[in-house]
């Protein structure tokens, strides 16, 4: 079975989508290539609507010789969306209707690993539904007072396992979980 593993930067106070945290700022050569070692584990990606927009119009006009542009491009994407009609950046499909059923047949079909760079709400969402199997929250060393925070709204705990952690040079805390299953009543 394929696992849906997602890596979101995120600040001390939990923010995950300001402009302080941005990924190209804090990322460093030994953050590549530990980011490089989890992309030659996957073959797909999944992005929520926006991340898949923002990424698109960067990564889509990279050339191939940077690792994380050759998965990008040439990797299948699903894109959950509602709103979009199509969608340019191939290969690429459309995700609609049932997340949770859509997402499982994802994990069930053929293939490594799936990649979700960013899409907080996504992740947020599978989350909560026990879909994700990994998450890697790499932490800034900076606090943002506001902005989207990637834990809210959950009505029951969702139980992690801390798997590794990593201090980098430059400050930024690598945290990998795995999801752990609820306990049996």
């Amino acid at each position: 079975m394929r696992k849906i593993v997602a890596g979101l930067f995120m600040s001390l106070d939990g923010i995950v989508d300001a402009h302080e945290i941005s990924p190209h700022e804090w990322t460093t050569d030994e953050m590549m290539e530990r980011m490089g070692k989890g992309l030659g584990q996957a073959d797909a990606v999944l992005f929520g609507s926006r991340t898949y927009a923002l990424l698109e119009r960067f990564w889509r006009h990279q050339s191939d010789d940077s690792p994380m542009a050759n998965f990008l491009n040439r990797s299948t994407k699903y894109v959950v969306s509602s709103k979009l009609d199509r969608l340019d950046w191939q290969p690429a499909t459309l995700i609609r209707g049932e997340l949770i059923e859509e997402i499982a047949k994802l994990k069930s079909g053929p293939g490594r690993n799936i990649q979700i760079p960013g899409s907080p709400m996504l992740v947020r969402a599978l989350l909560r539904e026990g879909l994700l199997d990994e998450l890697i929250l790499n932490v800034v060393p900076v606090v943002v007072g506001s902005g989207a925070r990637l834990f809210e709204d959950f009505a029951e705990p969702v139980r992690l396992r801390l798997e590794r952690s990593t201090a980098f040079s430059n400050g930024v805390v690598s945290l990998t979980y795995r999801s752990v299953a609820p306990a049996a009543e």
